[in-house]
């Protein structure tokens, strides 16, 4: 159920696999995403589920209406019957919060500044990685008080720069943006490395502690992959501060 997990100084960091839910197929197991065409009961339940496992409330996670663009919500308590609104990163100062994002194959940055109190989610696909939506969160996350040189980041499962091929003008469209995601495919074709990109991103800013998942989405059968599957469930990254 919880793929990954780590702590840093009170600072809680968690990455969801597919499975531990009740989600029917092609959904199997824990889809925690609320708009993929599956079962609105069993992704309530599977977030309940995901929740007790991490010692969370299920009711104080804040889920996003996810866009590939780069746009922040800054946040200080969940949207009750607000509606959720379309961005692509959440950030928050309130400790016990727990902010979710959503992918299956995209990269799922998580954040944390443990001395200041703050911490942010943020989605990154290949659009969003242009768009600059880890340095919108980042810059979101300043303005609360917390400074990059503290900022604990944790990438999670995504598809590789070695399975996501791209055409070549797409490749140096991106290159031309971020040159650190130029990549290419173990069978020797245009790729896009997306988590190679955001961790360049990351380091100009100063984020120093940045930790990758291993795990390549399209690769691994223990996780959500739209580009291999098309119809598919979606894995959560969880971070929240004690």
């Amino acid at each position: 159920m919880i793929g990954q997990r780590d702590t840093v100084s009170g600072a809680h960091f968690a990455f969801t696999d597919r499975w531990g839910g009740v989600s029917a197929v092609p959904y199997e197991e824990l889809n925690l995403g609320g708009a993929v065409g599956d079962d609105a009961g069993a992704v309530r339940t599977n977030r309940e589920l995901a929740a007790k496992s991490l010692g969370i409330d299920p009711g104080r996670a804040v889920w996003m209406n996810q866009v590939h663009g780069a746009e922040v919500a800054v946040v200080s308590e969940v949207w009750g019957d607000r509606p959720v609104p379309e961005v692509d990163a959440v950030v928050t100062g309130e400790r016990g919060l727990a902010l979710a994002v959503l992918t299956a194959d995209c990269t799922p940055v998580l954040l944390a500044d443990p001395v200041a109190g703050v911490v942010g989610a943020a989605h990154a696909g290949r659009p969003g990685m242009i768009a600059g939506v880890v340095p919108a969160a980042v810059r979101a996350m300043t303005e609360l008080g917390a400074e990059p040189a503290r900022i604990v980041a944790r990438t999670g499962p995504a598809v590789c720069g070695r399975c996501y091929e791209v055409p070549d003008a797409m490749r140096a469209d991106v290159a031309a943006v971020e040159p650190a995601a130029y990549a290419e495919t173990s069978w020797g074709t245009p790729a896009v490395d997306v988590t190679a990109g955001v961790h360049a991103q990351l380091e100009r800013l100063g984020v120093r502690d940045r930790e990758q998942s291993p795990v390549c989405t399209l690769e691994s059968g223990d996780h959500y992959s739209y580009r291999r599957d098309r119809t598919t469930g979606r894995l959560a990254g969880y971070v929240w501060l004690d």
